[in-house]
């Protein structure tokens, strides 16, 4: 069956965020200020509520947050709960036809075609939307994302203003779900060594006597500079933990990507995959990637 979108949703389409923590919260406040309808729901009711106190509307159950949505979001933990959600407490058998489901979270490769396996079985009337994101806290919560995105071309204007409220950019990666969850691990990997190697660099410092104040000038300024570096040297340097990116979640992350390519010798990534789970063994999966500085 070839998939239809439904020409209501171009206008002004209702959005169900499924999923309202760190990430999903700051996605459907993103939405409510461009002026689409929202509805949420949380595994842990008091996030969804926080977020209707925004003018969201609160949902009991994932099937009834769906019913009458033209957009599905999803941001949930990991493939797990995905899967949880999505087949397992009727999120997908409770979406209406002509809708489209938007997986925005990182689960990984296998599970993002594995989802997409099951939509075209059990729903070819639901459009499936590979479109993990790229950005944390600040960006989710000031519509500021980008968006890494695969599914197919008739969709592609339902949820341009889906897409727009929450991000800054889009990516289209062309039709085949899998292709942008694959570009979104690539780039999660070049940020987890960014950050690693701020944190060993601001450690190298210290062990030198060299003052932190002129590491973060250059990391921050010149051909060297890097953004995102800077930006976690300055929370090291203040001690600030407070989670845009838990550390417990770059470490599935980080995982998702080695699982993704086993013929591959990342043994850097392997290893610091290993030195993260050990901070997260230690109670600090809840913090923030500048955490990475402990231990060092």
């Amino acid at each position: 069956m070839t998939f239809v979108a439904d020409d209501n949703a171009l206008s002004a389409p209702r959005v169900a965020v499924l999923g309202t923590g760190t990430m999903g919260a700051g996605m459907a406040r993103s939405l409510l200020r461009a002026g689409l309808p929202v509805d949420v729901w949380n595994r842990t009711p008091e996030r969804a509520a926080d977020v209707a106190a925004s003018g969201a509307v609160a949902h009991a159950d994932p099937a009834d947050a769906v019913a009458g949505a033209d957009v599905v979001i999803t941001m949930l933990a990991d493939a797990a709960a995905v899967r949880s959600v999505a087949l397992d407490a009727g999120m997908l058998a409770a979406m209406r036809p002509g809708a489209v489901w938007a997986q925005m979270g990182t689960i990984g490769v296998g599970a993002t075609e594995e989802l997409a396996a099951a939509v075209a079985g059990r729903r070819p009337d639901v459009a499936f939307v590979d479109a993990p994101v790229s950005g944390s806290r600040a960006p989710a919560e000031s519509g500021e994302l980008v968006i890494l995105a695969a599914g197919p071309e008739g969709v592609r204007a339902a949820l341009e203003p889906v897409f727009a409220a929450v991000g800054q950019a889009t990516r289209w990666l062309g039709e085949t779900p899998g292709a942008a969850s694959r570009l979104k691990l690539v780039i999660n990997t070049w940020l987890m060594f960014l950050i690693e190697g701020a944190a060993e660099v601001m450690a190298l410092a210290d062990g030198l006597g060299v003052d932190r104040a002129e590491v973060l000038g250059l990391l921050g300024t010149g051909r060297m500079s890097s953004a995102v570096a800077a930006a976690k040297a300055r929370k090291m340097d203040s001690g600030d933990d407070s989670p845009d990116f838990a550390l417990e979640w770059a470490v599935k992350d980080i995982s998702l990507a080695l699982d993704a390519a086993p013929d591959r010798s990342l043994a850097v990534l392997a290893a610091l995959r290993d030195r993260w789970q050990d901070l997260v063994d230690q109670g600090m999966g809840g913090l923030d990637t500048s955490a990475s500085r402990h231990g060092l």
